[in-house]
């Protein structure tokens, strides 16, 4: 009896701490790399709602993935630690309750908590039902393990049934989120939202046709590392790819407006990422995993007009994947977990303090490469860092890639070994980081045997599971 008073108790006193705190919106797309915006400098993209917000927002326009593929990226989201910490470093992985989500430490400080769309870390069936006891302490729930058949889409509430989205499925998501900001901002309590689509990953001829409509393959301009083999593919798969981002932009303008009308903008932090980016033939690769910047640079907006006020600005810090967990709770002056996040928390940056991160470099990786990464097509195990201005990366025999990111923006030439010094200090960078994470960097076989993920390779040593 005590104890059930006692838990209601600590509740109700969350619930009372609570009050006055920001409410938290979360959108994040699946696949949008960081280049493929208006505001980003995209000649083609059109993205009217998204480039108004980045005039309003904090854009950290170094901004990662930390292992640029769905499932790892999104537990690290999650719980502000790295893949080789959660053990999910490949799609399909199932992310383990005793993680801390900030979902769970939201709730805990008196939130409700909301998710819709994609959410591709419970690794038991793409399309199956999700009991509560592995929803990461998400209480409103509209989910689709992972789901990219956008215009007969599925998803699941409470119970078993499988429900349908009406049409083209982020637009019916959006709109069920619009409600939601509605209805809890009438009810005065602090609210955490997370909106995750499917869009603009694959398939790419599935956007509505309006959008579609907006965008020719023969006048897509091609980023210049497009070879010329690849050159029709690229305008084919971009015009759709497009066709999504424009639908995309459309429904985020729907939530800023919902969020007006709910008269709680003012003090909801907004924030619009994606998990990963998509090479679309760039460097004559497609999809995600690699180590070039259109798979590993996604778009990061951070609005709060109350907290950060609403003058837009590009920041330099390179915000990684695990970053985002423990500023999200310090800006809404919850306590981050003493112990398991491994992300910083550039809350103070954000608000005129110093970088948290001194070499102002991000670890990159891919520990275990599969599916259009598999060593079938040229995939390979790697490490690396992204700084403000190089990326360098290393794979298992030493040295594979040094770009310098400031005057080669298309990373079209690869200095590895040319006896530039940058090459030696940044491998120092990528020693330290490697040390920090606790990560020996072993072959991708050393990672499965010890998460007991070896049934997922199979004879040829490329991995199963899907893209």
């Amino acid at each position: 009896m005590w104890l059930v008073v006692g838990c209601c108790l600590a509740g109700l006193v969350g619930r009372v701490e609570g009050a006055g705190r920001p409410n938290v919106v979360f959108v994040l797309a699946d696949q949008w790399r960081g280049q493929a915006l208006g505001f980003a400098g995209d000649p083609n993209v059109k993205t009217p709602n998204l480039d108004r917000l980045a005039g309003e927002s904090l854009d950290f326009e170094n901004a990662v993935s930390g292992l640029p593929v769905c499932s790892p990226t999104r537990a690290s989201l999650l719980t502000g630690e790295r893949a080789t910490t959660h053990g999910v470093f490949l799609n399909d992985a199932h992310l383990a309750a005793e993680r801390v989500t900030f979902a769970e430490v939201l709730g805990g400080a008196g939130y409700e908590t909301g998710i819709i769309g994609k959410w591709h870390v419970n690794g038991k069936g793409r399309l199956s039902f999700i009991p509560k006891e592995d929803r990461q302490g998400f209480e409103y729930w509209k989910v689709m393990e992972c789901e990219h058949a956008y215009n007969n889409s599925f998803y699941y509430g409470d119970g078993p049934e499988k429900l349908k989205w009406e049409g083209y499925d982020a637009i019916a998501q959006t709109k069920d989120a619009c409600g939601y900001i509605k209805d809890k901002g009438k009810e005065g309590k602090p609210f955490l939202l997370c909106l995750w689509w499917g869009p603009p990953h694959n398939p790419y001829g599935s956007a509505p046709e309006e959008y579609k409509a907006m965008y020719k393959p023969g006048k897509i301009q091609l980023r210049p590392n497009v070879p010329g083999a690849e050159a029709e593919q690229a305008r084919k798969d971009l015009a759709g790819y497009y066709a999504h981002c424009s639908a995309l932009d459309h429904c985020m303008g729907e939530v800023w407006e919902a969020l007006k009308q709910a008269g709680v903008e003012e003090n909801t932090i907004v924030i619009f990422s994606a998990d990963h980016g998509d090479m679309l033939w760039s460097q004559g690769f497609n999809r995600k995993q690699k180590p070039w910047e259109e798979s590993i640079r996604v778009p990061m907006l951070w609005h709060w007009p109350a907290g950060l006020g609403r003058e837009g600005k590009k920041v330099d810090a390179v915000m990684c994947s695990e970053d985002v967990m423990p500023t999200m709770l310090g800006l809404c002056g919850v306590k981050i977990p003493e112990s398991g996040v491994e992300g910083l928390d550039y809350s103070g940056y954000m608000k005129g303090g110093a970088n948290p991160n001194k070499e102002n470099a991000a670890l990159i990786s891919c520990v275990a490469p599969f599916s259009e990464w598999s060593r079938a097509m040229g995939g390979r195990e790697f490490r690396g860092v992204r700084t403000g201005r190089y990326t360098y990366v290393r794979q298992l025999s030493g040295p594979w890639l040094l770009y310098d990111n400031e005057k080669d923006p298309y990373q079209m030439e690869n200095l590895v070994g040319k006896g530039l010094p940058v090459e030696k200090e940044l491998d120092g960078v990528l020693t330290e980081k490697l040390k920090e994470a606790g990560d020996e960097f072993k072959p991708a076989n050393y990672y499965l045997q010890k998460w007991g993920y070896d049934k997922l390779v199979n004879k040829t040593g490329a991995l199963s599971t899907e893209p």
